[in-house]
């Protein structure tokens, strides 16, 4: 057997390895592209052809596809503001701070706007958004239905805005 082959070989579990211990979704998918390129030429080299056409088209182009819209879907904090209160300097510093704190998890802020503040409890109670900024007496309330990013936003927004963390019921217990 080759010395090539052998190395060639040897990066499949090398980018296996690098693909656990990323932390980057995005670069996650450019790993898993390589170790489909990867496969397909081992298969090309060791004669099974119509192996590594499928895997180039169906196990690499149309997986990393797929995981590319779910990882761009999936990392996205919907957050629930007031019309009222868009134009306003606090809010604009605090949606910079909380851009801030979730810059290393990848995650991305969608403004999701209501009318009124009794809509915006509703969307977060019916999971609509995942969390919701308002003015309340002349201080910016915000209010979280997912523990971890109460945990992750705590430490960033504690002198722009309160945080609170608003539980919500299971369905089994809104459902008793």
């Amino acid at each position: 057997m080759d010395s090539w082959l052998i190395a060639v070989t040897a990066l499949l579990p090398l980018t296996a390895l690098m693909l656990v211990f990323q932390e980057n979704p995005y670069h996650a998918l450019v790993i898993r592209g390589i170790i489909g390129a990867v496969a397909a030429l081992l298969y090309a080299v060791l004669g099974a052809a119509d192996v590594a056409l499928t895997e180039a088209l169906v196990g690499t182009m149309l997986s990393i596809m797929l995981y590319a819209v779910a990882v761009r879907s999936s990392l996205v904090l919907r957050l629930g503001i007031l019309a009222s209160s868009l134009s306003t300097d606090s809010l604009d510093h605090l949606l910079a701070a909380i851009r801030e704190a979730l810059a290393p998890y990848h995650l991305r802020v969608e403004l999701i706007i209501y009318p009124t503040f009794e809509q915006l409890q509703i969307a977060l109670r019916d999971r609509e958004i995942h969390a919701l900024c308002a003015e309340e007496k002349a201080q910016l309330l915000t209010m979280t239905r997912v523990p971890r990013l109460y945990t992750i936003l705590k430490p960033h927004l504690t002198t722009l805005t309160e945080l609170v963390y608003y539980p919500l019921p299971s369905e089994e217990e809104s459902a008793a």
